[in-house]
C-alpha cells in the first residue's frame, strides 16, 4: 500500500505522451493534406488519400531516421528526437533498440520501396491513372509482408524481446500501431478487388454491345 505522501504513478510518462502526440500530429497534417489532394475524388479516395498521406509521413520522418540510427550505431547509442521516439517504442520491441538485422533490413526496404510506392499511388489516384490498382496492391503486400516478417521471427523463438506487460506496450505500441499497417492494406486490397472486378465487368458489357 502506498505511503501517504507518495504519489500515484502516472498513466502515461512525458516519453510516451510526447511519441503519441507525434503520432497524432502526423495523423492531422495527413488527414489535412489527403483532403486538400483529394478535392476532386470521391470521398472513399479522398480517405485513402489521407492514409497514403500518414503512410508517406511515417516512412520518410520516422522510419528513415530509425534506418539511418541503426546503419550509424544502434538506437540505444543515440541522442537526439528521433531516438528518443524511437527508445520508447522499443520499450515494447527491444529489437528496435539494438539495430536487430532483420528489424533493419526490413525498415530499408520499407522507407525505400514502400515510401515510394504510396507516393506513385498518391498520384495515380489524384490523376486517375491505368496503373492505381496495380500500385495498390503492390503496395500492400509489400505492408503486408513487412508486418508478418517483423513479428513472425520473434514469435517462433518464444517473443523475447516483446514486452507484453504493459497495457500501453501491448495494445497501442504492438498490437494498434502495427495492426493499421494490416487491417488498411487488407482493406485496400479488397477496395482493388473490387475496383478491378468493376472494370472487367465493363469491359465484358462493351464487347456484348459490339457483337
Amino acid at each position: 500500500m502506498a505511503g501517504r505522501g507518495s504519489a500515484a504513478p502516472p498513466l502515461l510518462s512525458a516519453a510516451a505522451a510526447g511519441s503519441l502526440a507525434v503520432c497524432a500530429l502526423q495523423l492531422g497534417l495527413a488527414w489535412a493534406l489527403g483532403r486538400r489532394l483529394g478535392g476532386r475524388c470521391p470521398p472513399a479516395d479522398r480517405w485513402v488519400l489521407g492514409w497514403l498521406c500518414y503512410d508517406v509521413l511515417v516512412h520518410c520522418t520516422l522510419e528513415g531516421p530509425f534506418v539511418y540510427l541503426s546503419l550509424i550505431g544502434t538506437v540505444a547509442e543515440s541522442d537526439n528526437i528521433f531516438a528518443s521516439l524511437w527508445k520508447e517504442y522499443g520499450r515494447a520491441d527491444a529489437r528496435w533498440l539494438y539495430s536487430d538485422p532483420t528489424i533493419v533490413s526490413l525498415e530499408i526496404l520499407t522507407v525505400v520501396l514502400d515510401g515510394l510506392l504510396a507516393l506513385i499511388l498518391i498520384y495515380a489516384i489524384i490523376k486517375d491513372k491505368y496503373y492505381r490498382h496495380f500500385i495498390q496492391i503492390t503496395l500492400c503486400v509489400c505492408e503486408l509482408y513487412g508486418g508478418w516478417m517483423t513479428f513472425c521471427p520473434d514469435w517462433l523463438i518464444g517473443s523475447p524481446n516483446l514486452n507484453t506487460s504493459n497495457w500501453l506496450y501491448l495494445w497501442v505500441y504492438l498490437v494498434f500501431f502495427n495492426g493499421i499497417w494490416v487491417v488498411i492494406p487488407g482493406l485496400l486490397l479488397w477496395q482493388s478487388w473490387l475496383g478491378l472486378k468493376q472494370m472487367h465487368r465493363e469491359k465484358s458489357n462493351t464487347r456484348k454491345k459490339i457483337r
